[in-house]
């Protein structure tokens, strides 16, 4: 026998003869012990997690293609993590998916990987934990759910919920009007079908090559879905017998790719926190500086919620995401490889657009070319802090005003509609940072004061040092570096500061003497830690900043996939 899991099954004596006699209580036959390649199928399937309830079905499907060339598939569990269930946030414990998938994948009999995920933490959850083991890997997500419908208008998930919360704040909806359309706008299985971080992370897995070719817009309920899947389990065992890992697929040139990528779709700024832990696991250089300069000359080509108007099932149908790559082809690494076998070329080779209304040419883009995440820096973010320029207002992103600071999102909502504030205040939101809240949860688009939305005000600046939903929209500097709980500058603004956003300039200034903020950082004081205890307490000891990618500092770097000593 040959292959990693040979030293288990393949094994003499008392030790192969316990790994091979307890997995025949599974009924299987005496051939899957032959050599052939053992497929560790790690799934986030839960119930729990909405987004990634059909993987049980998903992974039927890779389970015949693995059969099909000749592997051993295993399908075992991950940490299921969904962004609507989990409380106070899923990205608190995207690490411990990571985490608990590496040992998992290193501590078992596994050849290849495939990962299925569809929440948008559990996707770059499972390639961190992919690229520290670094076997040969694909990757499955479990794509979008059908368009949402009500009354007769498309409804995007997660985008149209902040549209409601603001319209009924202002009294133009009812609460039933509202009720109705909660059912309307979630009607099948799958993740956001806006482009929100679940849909820019499958989108992203394929531009960074670790994904086939059309795999990340097809329908969750589409039967193109399973049979995707299917060819990814053919595939896995072929990149076994290649021995093809990821360190080899997501180099340098793919992440320069994915950044490119993420602006033509207009994609999730929190894209820029899991691009930045993925690479720091494989040993790639990312910054901050990288995202705003690769993204400067491509144009938004993607017209769709919450930057435009369509959904991921008309991406799909357009032509996927080949087809947006192709439009920038220029500006890609061709020759780099891909799991499919071939090159980001033969990827892109039969790639055609059939909607030019969802997917824009080159030549005449939905956007221009610098108009996606831009990455401002300043005396109150001197380690950066990025804003999503399709999805903000233009005429605020040149903005000066005084600062309203809140502590926390919810002391804002406990007195937000009795606030009497015009449209020129910047909105501060503080300690809702990796360590701060804890887990930088998705809070910085805090809706607006009721007297602004009566008055038909839909917009105004806010500055956060947590996130934003990817699925929402508006003037909202994001990821501010370093956050107030460890002593940014973020935690030494007072209400009434003039704060100034440019976002042409990339700067994000604090219009206060640098004497007065040393006065204030004398008088200031850390909070106290948000848990004593549990895994709260491990990640809030140890994880890195927002420009850092928000992992724990001891998991960065490759753990490899050395045989663990065996125990028996």
């Amino acid at each position: 026998m040959s292959g990693r899991s040979a030293a288990w099954f393949g094994a003499e004596g008392r030790s192969g003869m316990i790994h091979r006699s307890w997995m025949r209580n599974q009924g299987v036959t005496d051939e899957v012990f032959d050599g052939r390649p053992v497929i560790g199928i790690a799934t986030t399937w839960s119930e729990l997690v909405p987004c990634n309830a059909h993987l049980h079905r998903v992974a039927e499907a890779v389970k015949r293609g693995v059969w099909q060339s000749g592997g051993f598939p295993r399908e075992f569990p991950c940490t299921g993590l969904g962004e609507t269930l989990l409380r106070p946030t899923a990205m608190l414990y995207r690490n411990l998916l990571a985490m608990e998938a590496e040992e998992l994948m290193r501590a078992n009999p596994l050849d290849g990987l495939v990962l299925l995920s569809g929440c948008d933490k559990t996707t770059p959850g499972l390639l961190m934990a992919a690229s520290s083991v670094d076997l040969p890997a694909i990757m499955v997500t479990g794509g979008p759910m059908l368009s949402g419908r009500y009354q007769g208008r498309q409804l995007g998930s997660g985008t149209q919920v902040w549209r409601f919360e603001e319209e009924l704040a202002a009294g133009t909806i009812t609460p039933a009007e509202c009720a109705v359309a909660e059912g309307a706008m979630a009607r099948s299985p799958g993740h956001c079908m806006t482009m929100g971080t679940a849909s820019t992370m499958a989108c992203l897995a394929e531009a960074l090559g670790m994904q086939l070719p059309y795999s990340a817009t097809w329908p969750a309920v589409d039967a193109r879905r399973d049979q995707t899947a299917q060819r990814a389990g053919q595939r896995i065992v072929e990149l076994v017998q290649a021995d093809v890992r990821p360190s080899s697929i997501m180099t340098r040139e793919a992440f320069e790719d994915a950044v490119k990528v993420n602006a033509a779709i207009g994609g999730s700024t929190n894209a820029v926190i899991h691009l930045a832990a993925i690479a720091g696991r494989l040993g790639v250089p990312f910054s901050l500086d990288d995202v705003d300069a690769l993204g400067r000359d491509v144009p938004t080509l993607v017209d769709l919620e919450p930057s435009g108007r369509f959904l991921m099932e008309d991406l799909c149908y357009a032509g996927g995401l080949p087809a947006v790559m192709a439009e920038i082809a220029s500006l890609l690494h061709l020759a780099r490889p891909t799991v499919a076998g071939g090159t980001v070329a033969d990827a892109l080779a039969d790639a055609a657009c059939w909607n030019r209304e969802v997917i824009h040419p080159f030549d005449r883009p939905m956007a221009p070319a610098g108009s996606g995440t831009a990455v401002l820096r300043g005396n109150l973010a001197p380690d950066g802090a990025v804003i999503k320029q399709s999805a903000a207002s233009p005429a605020l992103q040149q903005h000066r005003g005084p600062a309203l600071v809140f502590e926390s999102p919810e002391e804002y909502r406990a007195v937000s509609d009795e606030l009497d504030i015009d449209e020129s205040t910047v909105l501060v939101l503080r300690y809702c940072g990796p360590r701060g809240y804890p887990g930088m949860p998705e809070v910085a688009n805090v809706g607006l004061p009721r007297t602004l939305l009566e008055r038909g005000v839909r917009d105004m600046v806010r500055v956060c040092d947590g996130r934003m939903s990817g699925t929402a929209y508006g003037t909202v500097v994001l990821h501010v570096a370093p956050e107030a709980a460890v002593g940014g500058p973020l935690a030494l603004v007072e209400t009434g500061d003039e704060i100034e956003l440019d976002v042409p300039g990339r700067a994000l200034t604090l219009h206060v003497d640098d004497d007065e903020l040393a006065r204030r950082r004398e008088r200031w004081r850390a909070p106290a830690p948000a848990e004593s205890r549990g895994w709260t307490r491990l990640y809030t000891e140890h994880v890195l900043q927002a420009d850092h990618g928000a992992d724990l500092d001891f998991l960065v770097g490759a753990g490899g996939a050395e045989v663990p000593r065996e125990s028996h």
